[in-house]
């Protein structure tokens, strides 16, 4: 999946061939896709809203999915269109909008069909919330002050989790949620208090707290049953589901998680160490040059394999072995600029049970923006790398 401004494109992950092309209509000018998401049946696109009275903004921004090995992916001309009729929306249908109808929202969550582009519907979402669980029968979005559930053949509310007047932090845990307590939200400065476990395909809820006044600092990760907070003092891990004290490392910092082998890597300086989530044994690390590099440009780590891309005109992605000690792979120089497509992790560029790793890649940049914008990029592409 790709976004491009308010254009969404599908592409088959082990050919590249292009699929369907969808534009979304119906959002104020300045609207522009924030994230894309590939679920099993259906596809999430996160679409960030400008504040009443703000001009329209250009240049492009998304996200992507891989499910499968790849070779590459180019994007070209926008194929015939295939957005079909809307389904039902929490605030009025999606053709014609003003401002007026969105006074107040700041992300819009748009569900399409996967396999023809076909609209679902559209949900209000928090500017740092969106999706969070995604199926044919429902999708779930952590919206700023609640969790909600909605029905992708009715768009009707499954079920809702009230989380407070102010956005909360939130971690995904496999089909748990996370959301913390604290006065303020995840702008405030109080601390979490406790943190509200709400599972995704039920809606059941129930609360963890420490067993002091609150957990130290903030919420980070969670992992494997395992909740991490991180602050000036270093990393703390919680159980996900007794708010018991786990264990605490001073000096560090989480970075990355290997799902395949079960691994927490924190970082110190330039060292990247693993550890057992649960217990914080160590499990290896890497020393050096590569987590200096991997700590400005790290995606994750993947089966013991430190996934990283260089920056600049002669960049490349690599493969660090940490039981080796050694670079395993690079890729060619890419074009500049790259990155790999989802830095956030949620969009899956890089799935644990796949060998292939998404990279967003620009050919050709266009003519400087307006305002110090950037350029935008007038040759898309996407390249996927079997690791």
């Amino acid at each position: 999946m790709a976004g491009s401004g308010l254009t969404v494109s599908a592409y088959l992950a082990d050919s590249g061939k292009h699929v369907w092309t969808t534009d979304l209509t119906g959002f104020p000018p300045g609207s522009v896709i924030v994230s894309v998401r590939s679920w099993p049946g259906v596809v999430t696109v996160g679409v960030g809203l400008p504040p009443p009275g703000v001009p329209a903004a250009h240049g492009t921004s998304g996200g992507s999915s891989t499910q499968g090995k790849s070779g590459s992916s180019t994007q070209g001309k926008s194929g015939s269109s295939t957005q079909g009729k809307s389904g039902s929306s929490t605030h009025g249908k999606s053709g014609s909008s003003t401002h007026g109808r969105y006074h107040g929202i700041a992300r819009e969550e748009v569900v399409l069909t996967a396999a023809t582009g076909q609209r679902l519907g559209a949900h209000p979402a928090a500017p740092f919330g969106g999706a969070v669980a995604a199926g044919p029968a429902a999708t779930v979005i952590v919206a700023e002050r609640a969790v909600v559930s909605y029905s992708n053949r009715t768009g009707g509310v499954l079920w809702s989790r009230a989380t407070g007047p102010a956005a909360q932090a939130w971690q995904v845990d496999g089909d748990r949620l996370y959301v913390t307590v604290a006065t303020g939200g995840y702008l405030g400065t109080a601390p979490v208090t406790a943190l509200r476990l709400i599972d995704l395909r039920t809606g059941a809820e129930r609360f963890i707290r420490p067993r002091g006044p609150a957990f130290a600092g903030a919420l980070s990760l969670a992992f494997g049953g395992v909740v991490i907070f991180s602050g000036a003092n270093g990393v703390t891990a919680y159980s996900g589901t007794t708010g018991v004290l786990l264990w605490h490392r001073a000096g560090v910092l989480p970075d990355a998680v290997d799902a395949v082998r079960r691994s927490l890597y924190l970082i110190s300086g330039n060292v990247l160490r693993g550890v057992n989530p649960r217990t914080g044994a160590r499990r290896g690390s890497v020393a050096g040059a590569a987590a200096a590099a991997a700590s400005s440009g790290l995606y994750g780590v993947r089966e013991g394999s430190v996934l990283g891309i260089d920056h600049g005109a002669l960049g490349k992605a690599w493969g660090y072995e940490i039981a080796a000690q050694r670079v395993a792979w690079t890729s060619r120089t890419l074009p500049w600029p790259h990155y790999f497509a989802d830095l956030s992790g949620i969009g899956g560029s890089a799935p644990p049970a796949v060998d292939a790793v998404l990279l967003a890649i620009c050919p050709q940049l266009g003519a400087p923006l307006p305002g110090n914008a950037g350029q935008q990029c007038e040759k898309p592409e996407l390249a996927a790398i079997n690791r």
